[in-house]
């Protein structure tokens, strides 16, 4: 068996699209890792720039090229999967940077935590070649991490590393349209329901931020997606199974500042409820401290939001009577 046969122990899984401006300090970036035991394996997912030529220049022998029509980027991502021949997968997005000691880390964690599937890292953001001074610092350990999932998504698509066993037990990035975006919060979420996982406390990632991104000028066009994620994740914890029933949708919706989307006979006790469940399911039957538990946290969160919302629902009640008072003065009706 040759060199270039020996299976890495990592696959790195890069999906670009009309990301030649960037792509090369990417590169870069995984090229000179100080941990070498890898392979990149690149998907030139449709590019009409210059990516191709990008890709094609690279002389470097652990890295794998693949052209390919547009097929989005779950589909892309699980092309780079599959060909993966590493124990562990990490991802890298063609705009993002690692940081030099990222995955020689990561691959240390990943040896010495058998029982840990997915390990991200925390980041520093930037916007365009700038730092900004403000930082991803997700939870680190599992606990912790596995119970904010349930509400949002704790970890930087570009930090992580999967161990590939675990992907072949609850599969890939999902392809279903009415499941993604957020593909990714979707399989950590499939992930952290069967296995441990972590965030290292060190900054190993620089996310960066475009003037266009949806992080920049706050549009969010998946946000009943992410309602549907965080629903499920509560009642699998709460339940054991994921299939949310109004309660899980409720707290969902209100996490998410979307109340309008609750349902009319909302409970906050029952809501409540239904976190302290969740919690007991991924703490245990620990004694939960009033001021500084997570736990607790979220329940005086969602009962602060909860009572705006009926607060406003109450107020809208008011205008509309007075309006259908007045209406009938002049003998009209809504």
């Amino acid at each position: 068996m040759t060199e270039q046969d020996r299976a890495p122990t990592v696959s790195v899984v890069l999906s670009v699209r009309n990301g030649g401006v960037d792509l090369p300090k990417a590169l870069e970036t995984i090229l000179t890792q100080s941990f070498t035991d890898f392979e990149l394996i690149a998907i030139n997912n449709g590019s009409t720039d210059g990516s191709r030529e990008v890709l094609d220049q690279i002389a470097d022998p652990r890295v794998r090229v693949y052209h390919q029509e547009d097929q989005g980027l779950a589909a892309a991502l699980n092309r780079g999967i599959s060909l993966a021949r590493g124990r562990y997968i990490a991802r890298q997005d063609h705009d993002d940077w690692a940081l030099p000691t990222r995955i020689a880390q990561q691959v240390a964690f990943l040896d010495a935590n058998p029982d840990h599937a997915l390990v991200g890292t925390r980041a520093e953001v930037w916007v365009g070649n700038s730092p900004t001074g403000r930082f991803h610092d997700h939870p680190t350990e599992d606990g912790d991490l596995r119970f904010a999932l349930l509400f949002n998504n704790y970890f930087v698509h570009s930090s992580v590393m999967m161990r590939k066993t675990a992907l072949d037990q609850v599969g890939a990035y999902t392809t279903d349209r009415s499941r993604q975006p957020p593909e990714d919060y979707e399989l950590w979420s499939r992930i952290a329901r069967r296995f441990r996982v972590a965030n290292l406390p060190e900054r190993l990632t620089i996310y960066r931020e475009v003037p266009t991104s949806m992080s920049r000028d706050g549009v969010n066009p998946f946000m009943e997606k992410l309602i549907l994620i965080s629903a499920e994740n509560l009642a699998a914890a709460s339940t054991g199974v994921p299939e949310p029933q109004p309660v899980h949708r409720d707290i969902a919706c209100l996490a998410h500042g979307q109340p309008d989307k609750m349902s009319r006979d909302a409970d906050i006790e029952a809501m409540c409820a239904a976190i302290v469940m969740a919690g007991k399911s991924i703490f245990g039957d620990r004694s939960f401290d009033p001021n500084s538990d997570p736990v607790a946290f979220w329940c005086r969160n969602l009962r602060h939001h909860f009572a705006i919302r009926r607060y406003k629902l109450k107020g809208a009640q008011t205008v509309a009577r007075s309006v259908r008072t007045a209406l009938r003065r002049f003998g009209l009706s809504i």
